[in-house]
């Protein structure tokens, strides 16, 4: 927690008073460790057939008429595994899917559940806590859904990570910086401060999306990389992980698809190393799934 806070840079707000700032952050900082010291962390107005939905697909045991019913009760939930089950990136035959249970058996339960949670953040944006937040949500919303489609492209094209995870895991990486948005839009003067903004989030979410995606008891390997794919940097012992295809995937994602010309150097970080990610391969994956990644990211963002 300590070097959360050492890592926030409390640069000056232009034209805010500093004392003001100061206080702000120091009130934010209190706010924010009590809440991760209770057992309470969760996301304001998810909803809760999401909730449920979300819970149903993380159960090995659940049987796919249980997933369908309950799918079933909420037509917008439903329209969403659709539109994903008929992307370009998981039905190229272009042959239209149409029954929900097909749709669902198609995609598989972690694709399933990408979908549930960008139904989610189309449900929520309309909830009173998000009013007046609605471009930093959308911004973060559409950053996730773009890291989750690179993400599934990348991983498609390396040896022992799982596709679908890696684009559950791009979905998730926007829950705990919304979290955060929610918490720093308490206090004007931080959030009108891009700075301070930026550096609150990238300080205090690893900590936020660790808590309530462990709440939501999904897998470890799932939980550290939307949490803190960052991390991934580090040199270590081991194969790649779902951290280094989130890492590598964000980067990529910068690249421009029509004349992509990625900077020799990164092909020496830890990740890059791990994924064995040369630029031949780089530019390749661009090349080759640019209208997946485009279909993905429209099926995950209204």
């Amino acid at each position: 927690m300590a070097s959360a806070i050492a890592n926030v840079v409390t640069s000056p707000v232009a034209e805010a008073d500093p004392a003001e700032v100061a206080q702000a952050l120091d009130q934010f900082t209190r706010d924010m460790t009590a809440e991760l010291k209770g057992d309470a962390l969760e996301l304001p107005s998810f909803p809760d057939i999401a909730m449920r939905v979300r819970k149903a697909l993380s159960n090995p045991e659940v049987a796919l008429d249980d997933v369908v019913r309950m799918v079933s009760a909420e037509p917008s939930l439903a329209v969403r595994l659709l539109q994903l089950a008929n992307s370009v990136a998981l039905n190229p035959t272009g042959q239209r899917i149409t029954v929900l249970r097909i749709a669902i058996a198609r995609i598989g339960f972690s694709l399933a559940c990408s979908a549930t949670i960008a139904f989610a953040m189309s449900q929520m944006r309309r909830a009173e806590a998000w009013q007046g937040l609605e471009r930093h949500f959308r911004e973060l919303w559409e950053e996730s859904a773009h890291l989750a489609a690179v993400s599934h492209a990348v991983a498609k094209r390396v040896r022992g990570v799982n596709a679908d995870q890696a684009m559950l895991a791009g979905m998730l990486s926007a829950v705990g910086k919304l979290f955060v948005l929610t918490r720093i839009s308490r206090f004007p003067v931080l959030l009108n401060s891009p700075a301070h903004y930026a550096d609150l989030r990238r300080a205090w979410y690893p900590h936020v999306s660790r808590g309530i995606l462990m709440r939501w008891e999904l897998p470890a390997d799932i939980v550290a990389a939307a949490s803190d794919f960052d991390g991934a940097i580090q040199s270590r012992w081991g194969d790649a992980d779902l951290r280094d295809v989130l890492f590598v995937s964000r980067y990529i994602g910068t690249l421009p698809a029509d004349d992509p010309k990625p900077d020799p150097q990164v092909f020496s970080t830890p990740p890059f190393q791990r994924l064995v990610m040369d630029p031949k391969l780089c530019v390749g994956i661009l090349d080759a799934s640019a209208a997946d990644i485009a279909s993905l990211r429209a099926a995950l963002v209204d």
